[in-house]
């Protein structure tokens, strides 16, 4: 038979051979919540990402509506009489209108359309502190041969959106607010294989944009 004393030690020894157990228990369900909070840590940290993400685009989206809609506001009259047209910011200018067939003297009816934007675009630009981009386009087919002040499509879209340019700082535009750039036949509207398409690739747009920042410089000239 087992004294009191040895039934004693038995059921020490059984203590400490289930403590260790329970031990290792604790520390994985340590682990396990700790592991938790940091995958939960870590699935907030994505929502509240995606949620600036989507606050950021929906103000840069109302930002983008609030400025067609002035921009509409401002050009009302030139718009309602079909002399321009206004897509995603950029106005656009038929060349016919402006521009006789490989030439860059403009018409007095170009003449008249340019000097009818200046003051609306002058109010536009100086209640948002930006810029006018005067944008020469041509279609693809070649200067003609007979023109030899051209040396192709580049230097001709160049030169009208130069002359484009100068009307309308003549006009009243100031000369810090309004550069030119020319991209030729590049960029196309409309497919250039009947007179329509190409007539619509012959044209000059102007687009209001940011001001350039410290550092870098916006010059008055043409550029690819």
């Amino acid at each position: 038979m087992l004294g009191l004393d040895d039934r004693a030690l038995d059921e020490d020894d059984g203590i400490e051979r289930t403590a260790p157990v329970w031990a290792v228990f604790g520390d994985l369900m340590a682990g396990l919540v700790g592991a938790f909070v940091l995958i939960l840590v870590g699935v907030l940290a994505v929502q509240m990402d995606l949620v600036t993400s989507l606050q950021t685009e929906v103000k840069k989206r109302e930002q983008e509506e609030q400025r067609r809609m002035a921009l509409e506001k401002a050009l009302a009259v030139p718009l309602q009489n079909g002399r321009v047209t206004l897509d995603n910011g950029r106005i656009g200018i038929s060349g016919n209108v402006l521009f006789a067939l490989n030439s860059d003297e403009l018409r007095p009816e170009g003449h008249q359309v340019l000097k009818s934007l200046v003051p609306p675009l002058q109010v536009y630009l100086k209640e948002r502190d930006e810029m006018l981009m005067v944008s020469g386009f041509t279609d693809d087919r070649p200067v003609q041969a007979t023109n030899l002040r051209f040396a192709d499509n580049l230097e001709l879209s160049a030169q009208r959106a130069l002359t484009v340019t100068r009307v309308l700082i003549q006009e009243g535009m100031p000369a810090q607010r309004v550069f030119s750039a020319a991209f030729g036949a590049q960029q196309p509207v409309a497919a250039n294989t009947d007179e329509k398409g190409r007539a619509l690739n012959r044209r000059v747009e102007i687009a209001p944009v940011p001001k350039a920042t410290n550092g870098s410089s916006t010059k008055g000239g043409a550029g690819g």
